[in-house]
């Protein structure tokens, strides 16, 4: 059976002694219990002795070449005299030594061995027959990390981790491996790599110890924990992983979900690489969802009707496909309108006769085609691909234009941008000029990252209507939440989560901040981060 993990292996790299002694100690008192000092980042020999005062818990000792990732600039013999130095300084109770080295660098006291093999350039064909080989050498675990390529290569780094018989860390590097470096835990691994500073990339796709406190809660995983994942590119900006995880959390259920990059046309073959793991549920965003409808065996009424879904649950006979951006995106309006109506004095403005202006013909400008067509709306398309604007236009029985004719088109009540123009970090991007905009209108912008787009600021100094990416997302994922654990969600919990992990990208852009990182442990909620 495996075990949740001990430890989270802090990864400590700095240029300078007095760096690297000082991150030392943050990252022990900080709670880490295990420590990958590397050495091979020094820019001056060195000195063990500078070090070892500051110790305050295990460390493993790491000197990497740069084929192997690392920046070790001397000789590969100037190396090896520091990797055996390192070993009976006295202060490692770990050291790394590659496979092709591990033979010649012997055994010595009481510190463990770490057998590693890197390959930063592919997933190489013969690597079932390595990872055998490193089984015979002397080591106390053994590590694979090596780059994904192809959704094979996933699958095959997922079955040496499940069938390993020795203490393994088999992961795949990049956006696209990522997943496999949290499922590695639910096979067994020992520990997961993490960056102490998240400043310094030092693998492509290595999360930082930050990223644990704050959306990845590795701790929890173990050999029951179900997977979901989201399925997209880009899925960098997504807040799915933040939000479920601490849903997740908040309802005690043993359940991780991770970000997956997969590549336009390569749906099914992603899907297939995680059936070993298994991932009980994807949620599916951009340019998947119409591919995420044709992979199911099963359909609901809604992705018949739409020709796209935005979440896939596993069955026994496949995965059944279904839509939550379509009611969501009623919902969020019809809320809009009842609110405007309560403010006025007047009737709800019903659907029926609604004309729209409709920016994109995605996956989710399908959903909102359809859902407000089969309303009674009026709904003109217009998209930076015409192609696809009159592909849709014709399936949905409504009207096409070209991109560039979208601000000739009168009359508009609504305006709903469906495409990513406006999304973090090109957030100074819009889909309309603000010249178009009138009060009459009500602008409804499916970006949520930021909340308030320069679209919606536009609207708002026009005195226009607006509604909020974050009020769609909210809803579908609370759809989403449900269909996959089957507990109802909280949609305040939710808008609270969200807009919390939104809080130092608003203040980033309000000129209070330049960090734009994710949110800090206190911002969503202090004493679950702790847990996590």
């Amino acid at each position: 059976m495996s075990l949740a993990p001990d430890v989270v292996c802090a990864v400590v790299a700095r240029t300078r002694h007095k760096m690297l002694q000082v991150e030392v100690q943050e990252a022990a008192k900080s709670g880490g219990k295990f420590v990958e000092v590397r050495i091979d980042f020094l820019t001056k020999a060195i000195d063990y002795k500078r070090l070892l005062p500051y110790k305050q818990c295990s460390w493993l000792a790491t000197i990497r070449r740069p084929i192997d990732g690392g920046r070790w600039s001397g000789t590969e013999a100037e190396r090896q005299i520091l990797l055996r130095q390192a070993i009976v300084s006295g202060g490692f109770e770990w050291i790394d030594v590659e496979t092709d080295i591990a033979d010649g660098i012997r055994r010595f006291g009481t510190v463990k061995r770490v057998i590693s093999y890197h390959n930063m350039g592919e997933t190489p064909p013969d690597l079932e027959a390595i990872y055998d080989n490193m089984l015979k050498q002397d080591g106390d675990v053994y590590k694979v990390a090596v780059l994904p390529r192809s959704a094979a290569d996933i699958a095959r780094i997922i079955a040496i981790q499940q069938k390993a018989t020795k203490p393994t860390i088999c992961f795949g590097m990049g956006d696209f491996g990522f997943p496999t470096r949290f499922t590695a835990l639910k096979f067994g691994a020992p520990w997961i790599y993490a960056m102490f500073n998240k400043e310094r990339e030092l693998a492509p796709g290595m999360p930082s110890v930050a990223d644990f406190r704050t959306t990845y809660p590795v701790r929890s995983i173990d050999d029951e924990t179900q997977f979901y994942a989201l399925a997209g590119d880009p899925v960098g900006h997504s807040l799915s992983p933040i939000l479920h995880n601490h849903l997740f959390q908040r309802n005690k259920i043993n359940a991780f979900y991770v970000p997956y990059r997969v590549q336009a046309g390569l749906l099914a073959d992603a899907v297939k690489a995680l059936e070993a793991v298994p991932v009980s549920g994807y949620s599916v965003t951009i340019p998947h969802k119409t591919a995420a409808a044709e992979l199911a065996t099963h359909q609901d009424d809604t992705v018949v009707a739409v020709n796209a879904a935005n979440t896939l649950l596993q069955q026994r006979d496949g995965y059944g496909a279904l839509n939550t951006d379509y009611p969501a995106i009623l919902a969020c309006l019809r809320e809009y309108y009842e609110e405007r109506a309560a403010k006025s004095g007047g009737t709800v403005r019903e659907f029926a006769g609604l004309h729209v202006l409709l920016l994109g013909a995605g996956g989710v400008s399908r959903a909102i085609a359809h859902a407000l067509h089969r309303a009674g709306a009026i709904v003109t398309i217009a998209s930076r691909t015409g192609n696809t604007a009159k592909a849709l236009a014709t399936e949905v029985g409504c009207k096409a234009v070209e991109w560039v004719a979208r601000h000739n088109v009168a009359p508009c009540e609504l305006l709903v941008n469906g495409t990513p123009l406006g999304m973090h970090p090109k957030v100074d991007e819009s889909p309309i000029h603000a010249g178009y905009l009138t009060p009459e209108m009500c602008v409804f912008d499916t970006v949520y990252n930021p909340e308030q787009t320069l679209l919606l600021r536009d609207a708002r100094d026009r005195a226009a209507g607006t509604v909020s990416g974050v009020e769609m997302f909210a809803r579908q994922a609370a759809l989403q939440f449900e269909l996959f654990t089957k507990r109802e969600a909280s949609l305040e919990m939710i808008r609270e989560l969200i807009r919390k992990a939104l809080s130092p990208l608003t203040k980033a852009m309000d000129g209070e901040s330049r960090k734009s990182g994710m949110m800090n442990q206190e911002s969503i909620d202090e004493n679950e981060a702790k847990t996590a």
